[in-house]
């Protein structure tokens, strides 16, 4: 056909190339990506990894056609100029400024996948949004690990040469009308292969591919990230809101298997106060008196005053975290609402009455506030402590020292802990939170302090044993206090940070965190080690009963103490897949669908028995599941929060 005549082989020859080297580049990103997180994510062979190499490419395809989109438009469209060399400069320039930004993300995951566990996630503009340390953070992260930014420029270096070895030579079309024909034509076949790359697939009935259709393809779900890579993840949660209605079950399934409300009766004449601590990235793997049954070889505690206290209280060294980040454990711990998927405090539904644990101690006349120690407003706390009622805020401005600001994030947990023992109680009964801050990123302690703590494998090490010591001192202040004696106090950890055994690679784990209760009053009777499954959700109605507040609570967790036996739904989520501990068993589910079954002592979730169980316990626990699931999205939705 004379169509074909006017057909630009070289541009669509060097186009293919170009886009060809894209998929080059992701791959070795990949590479990268597993090598820096090896201990996190196992690989057992060379073939399982090249089949999650080979898996990741449809990922890779919608990324990369996302980013090079505009580039793929101005490379085809008939232009006549295309060939010239102002304009092939011009597509340079489009190509590798789109492309090198968008490649960078999957550089940051190389150092931040070992705190969050995840890939990037547009949720990062959600964090981003409430400090103003974020470049001070990414410089310091850079200057940690050089190695990093040594790759991405040596990589890009490398990327441009590959670039430049294949030319489009200038020369201008014999014959007009062919050229636009053929260019028409090749447009229109690129576009339908674009939108099929992007969507992962050109069946109308398949949804465009996410993040988790890459669990579909590993025998371990934590392998998904690996399949993934951080830019796809990224573009492909901007603007998304996997906040929708389902409908698996009636209403009354609901309130006879989710419970979804809880009344307790407990008789308390004289109320305690409360204290919830909050420890910044506290991981159970840290603390020696979670670890006592874990036959962890060469284990070393790094909280010797967190060890002590636990000899005095109710512990239960099987606690899991309902969320990944800081404001998702604040939402957790004090209203008992968890984050999935996407963060329910970054959703359009978090400005709600919420019951929680604050508004029930305002119910009963207490004094509220809560503390932290970084510039008001930090981590979303100040905004989401407004809509729990809180009815004061003590952070950075109220303690007016900036002398001990640790320059990075907030004032060193020493000296605003004490702030923290002497500023409470002037009302009773109160009730308090405090949310410490040193225990974080750069992991830097006060300079009088090093050398006094013993170094470990982690960075984390050395932060949390300061930690440790801040909150001993501030133990030695408050048992000062007139208040102390009838007070309770909670200590659990937002969420988990760095891991050094092999016991908390595993998937599940990932969340292990610690949980106290201690009251110096021996009438609450907070003593022993409990072994059954807890989680943060538990703390709110924990404390609920053990002040007597006898009126219903709207939670998805239960008390802890407390003779009524509720129905236990330990849940959270992956960033990817939502799961849940009910009974004898864990369950993942993608928000349609059950797609795995393990095991409760499999949490590194290896074998998957969706398959093969079918008993009626199984079959009950997916449907509970579902109807959790159900319940959750029709509260937060329709703000029936409270």
């Amino acid at each position: 056909m004379k169509f074909l005549k006017g057909f630009r082989k070289q541009e669509v020859l060097a186009l293919l190339y170009r886009i060809f080297l894209a998929y080059v580049f992701y791959q070795i990103a990949r590479l990268l990506f597993w090598y820096f997180n090896k201990d996190l994510i196992k690989v057992d062979s060379v073939s399982d990894y090249l089949k999650l190499a080979y898996h990741g490419t449809a990922f890779d395809t919608t990324a990369i056609l996302y980013v090079n989109a505009l580039f793929i438009l101005l490379s085809l469209l008939p232009l006549i100029i295309n060939t010239n060399k102002g304009f092939q400069k011009a597509l340079f320039w489009i190509y590798f400024i789109t492309n090198g930004l968008t490649y960078a993300m999957n550089f940051g995951d190389f150092i931040y996948y070992k705190f969050s566990q995840a890939r990037l996630t547009s949720a990062v503009f959600q964090v981003a949004e409430h400090e103003s340390n974020v470049s001070q953070t990414l410089t310091i992260s850079i200057g940690e690990h050089p190695f990093v930014l040594i790759w991405f420029i040596v990589l890009m270096g490398l990327w441009v040469f590959l670039y430049k070895r294949v030319k489009v030579e200038e020369s201008k079309p014999a014959k007009l009308l062919p050229y636009f024909l053929s260019s028409i034509v090749t447009l229109c076949i690129t576009a339908v292969l674009v939108v099929g790359g992007i969507r992962g697939d050109f069946k109308h009935s398949t949804r465009p591919i996410n993040m988790v259709d890459a669990t579909r393809f590993v025998t371990n779900p934590i392998q998904g990230n690996m399949v993934l890579n951080s830019t796809f993840s990224f573009f492909r949660t901007l603007n998304t809101n996997s906040f929708k209605e389902v409908h698996f079950v009636d209403e009354k399934y609901i309130e006879e298997n989710v419970q979804p409300y809880k009344v307790y009766d407990r008789k308390v004449e004289n109320r305690p106060n409360i204290v919830i601590f909050i420890v910044e990235s506290f991981g159970r793997e840290y603390s020696g008196a979670f670890n006592k049954a874990k036959n962890i070889k060469d284990y070393v505690s790094y909280t010797p005053f967190i060890d002590s206290l636990a000899t005095q209280s109710l512990i239960f060294p099987n606690t899991f975290a309902n969320g990944r980040q800081s404001i998702h454990g604040m939402s957790s711990v004090l209203a008992g609402i968890p984050s999935l998927t996407d963060a329910f405090t970054g959703s359009p539904y978090s400005n709600q009455k919420i019951q929680s644990i604050v508004s029930v101690c305002n119910d009963l006349g207490y004094d509220t506030s809560f503390y932290h120690g970084a510039p008001n407003g930090s981590m979303g706390f100040l905004g989401f402590g407004n809509i729990l009622g809180f009815k004061h805020y003590f952070g950075k401005t109220e303690y007016n020292h900036d002398e001990d600001f640790d320059g990075m994030w907030a004032i060193w947990d020493e000296p605003f802990l004490q702030y923290f023992a002497k500023n409470v109680g002037k009302k009773q009964p109160f009730m308090t939170t405090m949310f410490t801050a040193s225990s974080h990123h750069p992991f830097k302690i006060p300079e009088k302090y090093k050398g006094k703590f013993k170094k470990g494998p982690l960075e984390m090490h050395e932060p949390i044993q300061y930690t440790d010591y801040a909150i001993k001192e501030y133990f030695e202040t408050a048992k000062k206090q007139p208040w102390f004696k009838n007070t309770i106090f909670v200590f659990t950890g937002d969420h988990t940070n760095q891991i050094y055994y092999p016991e908390y690679e595993k998937g599940m784990n990932r969340f292990a965190v610690p949980l106290i209760f201690y009251s110096p009053n021996p009438e609450y009777n907070l003593k022993g080690e409990n072994p059954e499954i807890a989680q943060q959700m538990d703390i709110y109605p924990t404390l609920a009963d053990l002040i007597g507040y006898n009126k219903p609570i709207r939670s998805w967790g239960r008390s802890l103490v407390s003779d009524k036996k509720y129905s236990q739904i330990m849940v959270n989520s992956d960033g990817n897949t939502e799961q849940f501990i009910i009974g004898n068993y864990m369950y993942r589910f993608d928000g349609k669908e059950i797609v795995g079954v393990y095991d409760k002592a499999d949490i590194g979730f290896e074998k998957n028995l969706i398959d093969k169980l079918k008993t009626p316990e199984v079959e009950k626990g997916k449907q509970t599941a579902k109807a959790w699931y159900q319940d959750y999205m029709n509260r937060v939705i329709n703000r029936k929060l409270y």
